[in-house]
């Protein structure tokens, strides 16, 4: 197992990864701009080796780009499938070489993340993970159902908010955590939880609970990584957001191999020595009588109409399914609608109050 640190370990480690290839490539792609990288996938698929991409439907304020990515890829001869658009976003970093060698990273495969922020990556020949990256990368390639049967394979929205919750309240002394934003409620109990408990909790990122928190002074901050008692730690694409662990695609491991947890450790508190202390972000309440500027609302509503679009063809679903089952006449009692009406409603009210407590 083989510990990538960025930006001090760069692309080298990915482009060998891709060289070494004997018969294939499999990988996920959120953001993508290394022609390096690109060229090392063409000059793969030239050696014979079979390149399978599966690119993100979307992400923020790059929707063209990827189209042009799945062009030119598919223009070099390789394999490309398209996320499907149920969850918010396909955030995960993965590569699986040969069917033997997996690859999770925290970063994505731009300039940016690599050369630019804070960021860590797993390579490792474990055959439990290497088959179960597998499994999700064809599930999400053929956009079907995916089962995590693995602890330590950290899957959003599979398995992680279990796993991570447990993580968290197994610490017994002290818990270093890289997070941008650490929101979650539930997350935040636990880590109150274990702060009164005697753990020692410190933060590099941003936190709404009142512990101990610092920014990275020196570079751009992009990894999630728990690490915990010294023993064990956790490395993945997820916050401890409630978005990052129920509604998109975000992938981690677990892992114990005692150097690499030294690495990170020594990694962490030297970036905590050099990084500036931050008082936690509570959120304060606007005035009442306070309107948001018209660009923030039509952003918004932009915004909003985008995401709410997977969700409108899932009510469609689910009243079609009750017009199948019980026959199309329910739907002309008006108290029957209305009352359908009703129930809408009161989820999309109680989905934004959680957006906004998260």
């Amino acid at each position: 197992m083989k510990l990538i640190i960025q930006p001090d370990d760069g692309i080298e480690p990915l482009l060998s990864l891709i060289k070494g290839a004997k018969k294939r490539v499999n990988l996920t792609v959120f953001r993508f701009d290394r022609s390096d990288l690109e060229n090392a996938l063409k000059s793969a698929v030239d050696k014979g080796v079979k390149v399978n991409s599966l690119i993100a439907y979307s992400n923020r304020g790059g929707e063209k780009s990827l189209r042009k990515l799945e062009l030119r890829f598919l223009e070099a001869g390789m394999t490309v499938a398209r996320t499907s658009n149920d969850l918010i976003r396909y955030h995960d970093k993965v590569m699986v070489i040969d069917s033997r060698i997996l690859g999770v990273l925290s970063f994505n495969f731009t300039r940016l993340d690599i050369d630019r922020s804070r960021g860590f990556g797993i390579i490792t020949k474990n055959k439990k993970w290497v088959g179960e990256a597998s499994k999700l990368l064809d599930a999400d390639c053929k956009r079907t159902s995916y089962k995590c049967e693995s602890d330590t394979f950290v899957v959003s929205p599979a398995n992680a908010r279990k796993v991570l919750g447990n993580f968290l309240k197994k610490a017994r002394k002290q818990l270093l955590i890289y997070d941008p934003k650490i929101s979650d409620r539930e997350m935040l109990r636990i880590l109150k939880e274990r702060e009164k408990a005697g753990v020692e909790i410190r933060v590099i990122g941003q936190t709404q609970a009142s512990l101990s928190v610092r920014r990275l002074s020196n570079m751009r901050l992009h990894t999630r990584t728990i690490i915990r008692d010294g023993a064990q730690a956790f490395i993945g694409s997820q916050s401890l957001r409630a978005h990052e662990l129920d509604a998109r695609r975000e992938v981690g491991l677990i892992v114990h191999e005692a150097k690499i947890i030294h690495k990170l450790i020594a990694t962490f508190e030297s970036d905590w020595k050099s990084g500036v202390a931050q008082k936690a972000k509570v959120q304060a309440s606007p005035p009442k009588d306070a309107e948001p500027p018209k660009m923030d609302i039509e952003k918004a509503m932009e915004v909003l109409a985008k995401e709410l679009h997977p969700i409108a063809t899932t009510v469609k679903k689910a009243v079609e399914k009750v017009v199948i089952e019980t026959g199309e006449e329910i739907l002309q009692d008006g108290e029957i609608r209305e009352t359908v009406k009703k129930v809408v409603k009161k989820v999309v009210k109680q989905a934004v109050k959680d957006a906004v407590q998260a």
